[in-house]
């Protein structure tokens, strides 16, 4: 099929599209500068679906109309993968999927898919993965070794607007008890220059390394002994989970309900529930590099299934069952 992703940047090519691609596809982008670059765009890719993703500047208001009106004259199925569910579906997701009027939305969150089903909307559960031509195992590399490690935005203004928010707890009992007991981690990622008011100490500046194209990232899961990997919600899998364990990655990460459900914890990965516990965690393992190994092993294996490319065919499938395509 030819497949024309509405989306902005580069980080979201490298997800679902790529996997259209390994699947066989081809694939165009575009994040709709005008009219006249849509309509030229649309005249000679000449797509079969249209595919927008998450939240971005392809996503702007007066895109999304444009959007509307021109897949929609086109005939053009448009589908919508809401992957910022279930914490902004209210103010985000749902007043672009009223104002889009996609043919069918899927959500990152299986509750919130259960709710749009309740407003009629036709849509379903598809969670994020990983491709392994970005996400694999290689070599360690100097510019990136370090003992702990974390990739990831540190969001202090969104996390401040949201005290509620899971992903507090996640800093707080991976995070900080490190930062509490001056235990080095490299921090890759936009403004843990401003986390103060989150993490409540300060990082030394050394520590801290600034924004890393998402297609850098294996490098540092492949150079440090241990990855931090932050959850976001307590029955979600945060993206990076697949991401660090594809490329074979050994992940610290929060104890929740469904990395116990989804992984071995021990075997896949480790969890940890309390500060208390990842001070524990991390000493152990520092010292075990040859547990480390197989336990990162383990974990490579047991998210190998969840490529893009099954992503884009489980959505096709299921695109083809209601007769969207």
């Amino acid at each position: 099929m030819r497949i024309l992703f509405w989306l902005s940047g580069t980080m979201w090519r490298y997800t679902l599209p790529q996997g259209f691609i390994e699947a066989g596809h081809t694939v165009d982008y575009t994040d709709s500068l005008s009219e006249e670059s849509i309509q030229e765009k649309l005249s000679q890719f000449q797509p079969e679906l249209a595919i927008s993703i998450g939240w971005g500047t392809a996503q702007t208001i007066c895109k999304q109309l444009l959007m509307r009106k021109y897949l929609k004259a086109a005939k053009i199925p448009h589908v919508y993968w809401s992957t910022e569910d279930p914490a902004y579906t209210a103010v985000f997701s749902l007043p672009l999927i009223q104002r889009v009027q996609p043919d069918f939305v899927f959500s990152i969150s299986a509750a919130t898919v259960d709710f749009y089903l309740k407003i009629g909307v036709k849509s379903a559960y598809m969670d994020f993965g990983y491709s392994p031509a970005i996400h694999k195992h290689i070599e360690s590399e100097q510019n990136y070794r370090s003992s702990i490690a974390i990739v990831a935005n540190a969001y202090p203004d969104i996390l401040s607007s949201y005290p509620d928010h899971y992903r507090h707890r996640s800093m707080a009992a991976l995070i900080r008890p490190l930062l509490e007991n001056n235990l080095a981690i490299s921090f890759w990622g936009r403004d843990w220059d401003k986390a103060k008011n989150i993490l409540k100490y300060d990082i030394p500046q050394e520590w801290i390394h600034g924004y890393l194209p998402y297609s850098e990232a294996n490098k540092v899961y492949c150079s440090c002994d241990i990855i931090l990997g932050l959850q976001n919600y307590p029955h979600q899998l945060a993206q990076r989970t697949y991401e660090i364990l594809a490329s074979s990655g050994f992940l610290l990460t929060s104890d929740t309900p469904v990395i116990r459900n989804k992984f071995k914890a021990g075997e896949q990965l480790v969890v940890s529930s309390s500060p208390e516990e990842t001070l524990r965690l991390v000493h152990y393992y520092l010292d075990k590099p040859e547990e480390r190994k197989i336990i990162a092993a383990s974990g490579q294996a047991a998210i190998a299934e969840n490529t893009y490319q099954n992503r884009a065919d489980y959505m096709l499938e299921v695109l083809r069952k209601y007769k969207i395509i």
